[in-house]
């Protein structure tokens, strides 16, 4: 396995952060008794049935090798939970795989990072709770993006879905470097808001800073509606051209064993560099997912998707088109940390642009099959 000086300097500067107190005095057993370890492994197997030359899934960067078994991520999190008003804790989730810590890792302005490099650290922040009313936590450092309807997954959240949807691809970020406030108003009305440098960036590339608001609101004890809005400067070195999203969650629980999750997005940017149909031209993008899940019992469940996305200007996709797809994951909980997911997904798009064979961007399907093991602890 490679790693360079940087990574282990990561690695052992982690541990040494978790373990350091242990020379401290009486109070070094309970603050290392609160350190919690947790972790995530998920391995799969995809087939294009394109049989492309290039033994890729198109448009799918987090299971993008076809025809091939894949170690899709391997994860460690280290945390202090803080919950109660006056506590301090953090949270530190560390990556390693072949696919999916080079997809989301965050960007550094002037530094080309190496698509080999399989490495990242997924989130790293402090928290606080502040003594304010019934308490206002504050995140402080990296952590995952409030928007979309899907997670990038770990120990603690999946999807209902192995392959994630066209709008987590390519309508939202994935990560953010900044300052997050959560404040739980009562028990139906919970608000977030985050000042960020932007994008996937661990370090801002203009002067302009990203603003997150989240409403959470449960109205009943089975249903969660999400609103959520993004705003700011996000292209290099340019603190005007604003890129905004509108992004609407809804999950509820219908009859027990139904599940219904619905996930819309609104999206564009001011003066897109990326924009194919007009450089440098407004552009706009949007799309809706919706899951149904049946769980018949606590071990098996069934659980579709379909959607659309329109990347009316090819600023997301490169490619002016519209999209859709539909795919079934039944779900197989073998044993209470063990999970397999076999998979059907059928993409469509208006324009050839997916492979087939020898030929690149030949055709306007693509139909694919998997399975996804993972496990967690």
């Amino acid at each position: 396995m490679k790693m360079n000086k940087l990574k282990i300097f990561v690695v052992v500067s982690i541990l040494c952060l978790s373990f350091s107190d242990i020379s401290r005095g009486e109070d070094a057993p309970n603050i290392i008794k609160d350190i919690k370890v947790n972790g995530f492994v998920s391995t799969s197997y995809n087939h294009n049935l394109n049989d492309p030359d290039t033994r890729k899934v198109n448009y799918r960067p987090f299971n993008e090798n076809a025809n091939s078994f894949n170690l899709d991520v391997a994860e460690l999190v280290f945390q202090k939970e803080a919950a109660e008003a006056g506590d301090i804790g953090f949270r530190t989730d560390i990556m390693y795989g072949y696919t999916i810590p080079k997809a989301i890792r965050s960007t550094w302005p002037g530094v080309t990072q190496s698509a080999d490099d399989d490495f990242d650290i997924q989130q790293a922040y402090v928290r606080y709770v502040a003594p304010i009313g019934s308490g206002l936590t504050l995140d402080m450092g990296k952590f995952i993006t409030e928007m979309g309807g899907e997670v990038i997954e770990g120990y603690d959240a999946w999807n209902y879905n192995y392959s994630r949807s066209l709008l987590f691809y390519y309508s939202i970020p994935f990560t953010h470097t900044g300052l997050r406030g959560t404040y739980k108003i009562n028990d139906v009305v919970t608000l977030t808001g985050e000042i960020l440098n932007g994008w996937d960036n661990v370090v801002d590339n203009n002067k302009g800073k990203t603003f997150c608001g989240h409403l959470m609101l449960t109205p009943m004890a089975n249903t969660m509606i999400n609103l959520k809005y993004m705003g700011g400067p996000e292209q290099t070195n340019n603190d005007t051209n604003n890129r905004s999203v509108f992004d609407v969650n809804l999950t509820t629980t219908l009859m027990e064993r139904f599940t219904l999750a619905l996930d819309y997005v609104y999206a564009g940017e001011q003066k897109d560099p990326n924009n194919v149909v007009k450089p440098n031209g407004d552009s706009k993008w949007s799309g809706v997912a919706g899951v149904i899940r049946y769980a018949a019992s606590d071990r098996y469940a069934i659980n579709i998707r379909g959607e659309t996305f329109k990347d009316d200007d090819g600023a997301r996709t490169m490619v002016k088109q519209n999209m859709w797809e539909v795919t079934v994951t039944p779900e197989f909980t073998v044993k209470k940390n063990l999970v397999i997911r076999p998979e059907y997904r059928h993409d469509v798009s208006d324009q050839k642009v997916f492979d087939k064979g020898s030929n690149a961007a030949s055709e306007k399907t693509q139909d694919t099959i998997a399975i996804n093991i993972f496990f967690y602890f």
